[in-house]
């Protein structure tokens, strides 16, 4: 028996004890699945495509699925459409499967429901049609199938799937999208088998002081019956509160007031379960339960989004219903992970774009506690008045008693027809808030991708509560976290600030079946996310769960003279910091070797109510100034890291003097030069170095019979400055110097010769006036196929940009070599990247495969940079920023980096260019440096 045919026959002995259950349990509503219960637990139905590949061959499928990720049917991004050069699949797919249906199911409702098919959807039973096509491929439909089913016997379902729909607005909406489009039943297919008397709409409104209203509409309401709803904490089996009503017809209100409920908040999501019981002459006719949660949604007008009075800011991504290997078909583990690495991140929301999740999100983000905003299709064109009022029915239904749903987006940018929004207001019994992403209506200012500053009385200058639910453009490692310290800022500036949602979660490349497996994100439509397509975390994912933490650390100066007080700020929203913790921990480095935590201590955060600055003593050792840094993590009520942040006690110049020159050797050597043919030879023990006596640049360094090319440096980058002058000395200590002067920065610099064989360089700081400086600083050359790793000292382990530098942290870090292209070298991603920009160097060791060579910082504050990271054929102006020529290179200033569509001066103070100001007499930090080949 091949695996196939076992697991058909496992799902047909669960179908069968699922058919016998039900009939004993007649009362109770249950799911009886056709498909599997998601991406991860498929039937095979047999299945036959009309066009592309396979086409025309009956074989089988698993359903949930999309056809493409199975071999069948063309690949379509949704911009194909006006690519002439691909071929747009519009290809039909024909499902069919046969199921048993028990002679006890006589004289009951039975439905067959379509959690989701893209996108015209024709279903038949025994050869008959069950009702009209649906149209809309995000979207639940149903139908009543008692009398079309052969009781006691086999019966067929036949299911006619078209990729594209024979109505205009669907494809404009769905279709002809910036998003991959899909065909095929992607999500689960189930009977409802129901008594005649049963409920069909179960709609709850629980407001956060006890208020519970309920809208149920029954299908044949029997004669002398009535309704109870029993109430009770989600999980628990003691029922806190009754409902009955006094009689009830086809649509009932039944509502009460419940005493000391715990409302439901994204940081404390309290649910609740609500058993609605049909009953006649006191016997229960039937019975369905729906989880709940008790808040209140308001939008205040020039004020803001209140969720159980409380002023909410929204720190939100946008998620697409995506995995590389199966398309828009889910599991229950993609939907946790995904929800997991959210809040990881400290976000508190999520957008859906840009259509209806599947109902298990909603589940997990109630459960789990996130904000959704829930957003019918249309990418940027809007369903028409006849399709449009049905998805938003079918929407509205589906998800309007998770609690998580907090407000309704009506499309996106244009994915819209006006005259359809009063379609949620008619089906919402909670009246939530319909908002357009991109307009200015209906209360909510929702402009995307504005560029800082931007807005006339409106957005961060303006009285309307404002909240784009796209900023932050991703496309490789641009956008995200570089610049959104500054819109974070300046969004806070305005009290009518209400947040924002980054564009993307994870970047959308797919597995292609027709290129042998490959990960194709066409081109740069699809590579927009903080996250890799298999959730590798991108650089920015750090920068944003340090920028959204609810507990903030108010900046501070360490060194030995710190006192051990910090202030911290609360930024929760509904949460005191009572049960809340810090950690601390004093780490010692040894050299570049190891390093380890010499003491730590647990404090327990007092109450710090939301918004509250308070003093905490971290109650350090006295000797607290022996360690090399100390970091500081903040841990929520259930233990969960929010953020650990780390701060040197020393500057770099004491960590040089102890871990290099006292700890080095103390063998003072002969110095030997030679001059010849413009090189300056000079040689120290083993180790051997030659100098262009024209330009001082290091041309040759050499340790016994070893030879490193580490060479062509000091190269200065950034600024235009040619070297005047060029001559050497030797000092009182017995080393050589080769002092070099420059015409513009650094004016000055010195390289030495040490007695030890040790080699060191110094040059001036910035003295200047003017602007237009993308960095600056100098550069090396050293041949990126001998590069073997790194190890240093200093902030990592993700490289860093200029607007870009919160979530790399000080330590002792390590990599290997990769040449990961961010966002594009799917074959070999490997992160953090090598390549790029490091903060607050210390110490470093690039190893390599002539030898290690060690370097060591003199200057706080100073960047280093590891090569440039090489650039995807299909990157924008904006995320390709100007770059030292270098190949190694220590830096006082660095490039920032743009997004999708803006370069970084755009997007905020950090992203514009560097202004040199000076003034006769000053002394700025230089560059000084220490260098040991090994």
């Amino acid at each position: 028996m091949n695996s196939n045919t076992l697991k058909n026959t496992l799902t047909s002995i669960f179908l069968i004890f699922s058919i016998l259950h039900s009939s004993l349990a007649q009362v109770d509503y249950q799911r009886i699945y056709l498909s599997g219960k998601d991406a991860a637990e498929t039937v095979d139905w047999e299945f036959m495509v009309s066009d592309g590949r396979e086409a025309e061959t009956w074989s089988t499928i698993p359903v949930p699925s999309n056809w493409e990720l199975h071999g069948f049917g063309t690949y379509n991004y949704g911009h194909d459409h006006k690519n002439a050069e691909r071929v747009l699949g519009k290809e039909t797919g024909f499902y069919k499967h046969s199921f048993e249906v028990p002679s006890d199911w006589r004289g009951k409702t039975i439905n067959i429901i379509f959690e989701g098919a893209m996108t015209d959807t024709k279903v038949k039973i025994n050869g008959k049609s069950v009702g009209e096509m649906h149209q809309g491929g995000f979207y639940r439909f149903n139908y009543d199938i008692s009398k079309l089913v052969n009781y006691g016997k086999n019966n067929v379902l036949e299911v006619e799937v078209n990729k594209h729909s024979a109505n205009a607005s669907v494809n404009r909406a769905e279709r002809e999208a910036d998003f991959w489009i899909f065909g095929g039943i992607f999500r689960p297919v189930y009977l409802e088998v129901l008594p005649n008397a049963h409920f069909t709409r179960l709609a709850i409104d629980a407001k956060a002081d006890g208020t519970f209203n309920s809208l149920i509409e029954i299908n044949n309401p029997p004669k002398n019956a009535k309704v109870k709803i029993e109430i009770r904490e989600k999980g628990s089996d003691l029922g806190i509160r009754s409902i009955e009503s006094a009689d009830i017809s086809e649509d009932s209100w039944l509502s009460g007031k419940i005493e000391g409920i715990k409302t439901w908040n994204p940081e404390h999501p309290h649910l609740y379960e609500a058993s609605f019981i049909l009953m006649q002459n006191e016997n229960i006719v039937f019975q369905k339960k729906e989880n709940f949660g008790f808040r209140t949604v308001e939008l205040r007008e020039q004020d803001g989004i209140y969720v159980n009075g409380k002023r909410v800011v929204f720190k939100g991504v946008n998620r697409h219903s995506f995995y590389p290997n199966s398309g828009r078909a889910l599991s229950e583990a993609n939907h946790l992970e995904d929800i997991l690495l959210m809040k990881e991140m400290n976000m508190n929301a999520v957008r859906m774009s840009h259509y209806p999740p599947d109902e298990r999100f909603l589940d997990l983000c109630d459960s789990l506690g996130l904000f959704v905003l829930d957003e019918v299709a249309g990418w940027q064109q809007g369903y028409d008045t006849e399709v449009g009022p049905k998805v938003i029915k079918a929407t509205v239904l589906k998800d309007a008693n998770h609690p998580s749903v907090v407000i309704w987006d009506h499309g996106n940018e244009g994915g819209w027809d006006f005259e359809n929004e009063k379609w949620f207001h008619e089906y919402d019994i909670q009246k939530r808030p319909v908002i357009y992403p991109w307009l200015i209506r209906n209360g909510m200012d929702i402009f995307h991708y504005f560029k800082y500053n931007a807005g006339v009385q409106r957005l961060t200058h303006g009285q309307v509560p404002f909240m784009p639910t796209e900023f932050m453009h991703g496309l490789y490692d641009g956008g995200h976290g570089a610049g959104l310290d500054d819109y974070w800022h300046a969004f806070k500036r305005n009290p009518v600030y209400s947040g924002g949602f980054l564009w993307v979660f994870a970047d959308e490349a797919v597995v292609r079946t027709d290129r042998n497996g490959e990960l194709d994100a066409d081109d740069n439509h699809a590579p927009d996310g903080i996250l890799g397509p298999y959730k590798e975390k991108e650089g920015s994912f750090y920068t944003i769960k340090e920028i959204w933490s609810p507990i903030q650390v108010q900046p501070f100066n360490l060194n030995a003279n710190f006192n051990g007080e910090i202030l911290i700020e609360n930024q929760y929203i509904y949460s005191s910091l009572e049960d809340c913790k810090l950690e601390w921990k004093l780490f010692s480095i040894n050299g570049l070797e190891s390093q380890s935590d010499v003491h730590k201590k647990l404090i327990n955060l007092p109450d710090v109510l939301p918004g509250e600055t308070k003093r905490i003593d971290l109650d350090l050792p006295d000797n607290f100034d022996q360690s090399d840094y100390l970091s500081i993590s903040a841990f929520d009520w259930n233990g969960k890291e929010l953020y650990t942040w780390s701060w040197p006690i020393h500057p770099p110049s004491d960590f040089l003097t102890r871990e290099l020159i006292e700890s080095g050797s103390s063998e003072m050597n002969m110095v030997q030069m030679e001059e010849e043919n413009g090189q300056l030879k000079i040689q120290a023990g083993e180790m051997t170095y030659s100098f262009d006596l024209e330009t001082g640049g290091l041309t040759k360094v050499q340790n016994g019979t070893k030879f490193f090319s580490f060479a062509n440096g000091p190269m200065v980058e950034g600024m235009d400055s040619q070297v005047e002058k060029v001559y050497w000395e030797m000092d009182e200590e017995g080393s050589i110097q080769v002092h070099i002067a420059y015409s513009a920065y650094p004016k000055k610099a010195t390289w030495t010769v040490h007695s030890s064989g040790l080699l060191s360089f110094e040059s001036n700081g910035p003295a200047f006036g003017g602007g237009g400086i993308d960095y600056l600083g100098i550069s090396f050359s050293y041949p990126e196929e001998k590069v073997k790793g790194v190890t240093w000292v200093g902030d990592g382990p993700y490289r860093v940009w200029k607007n870009r530098l919160k979530g790399a942290e000080f330590g002792l870090w390590e990599k290997a070599y990769n040449n990961t292209m961010t966002g594009y070298s799917y074959d070999n991603l490997i992160y953090p990247e090598f390549k790029g920009y490091h903060a607050n160097l210390y110490a470093m060791e690039l190893q390599t495969e002539e030898g290690n060579i060690q370097i060591y910082s003199g200057t706080p504050g100073m960047f280093f940079k590891l090569y440039n990271p090489e650039n995807p054929p299909h990157a924008t102006a904006g995320v390709t920023p100007k770059m030292p020529k270098g190949d190694i290179s220590f830096l006082h200033q660095i490039s920032p980096i743009g997004n999708k569509f803006s370069g970084p001066e755009t997007m905020g103070p950090s992203g514009e260019k560097g202004s040199g100001v000076s003034h006769t007499g000053d002394t700025p930090f230089g560059i000084k440096l220490w260098f040991d080949f090994k």
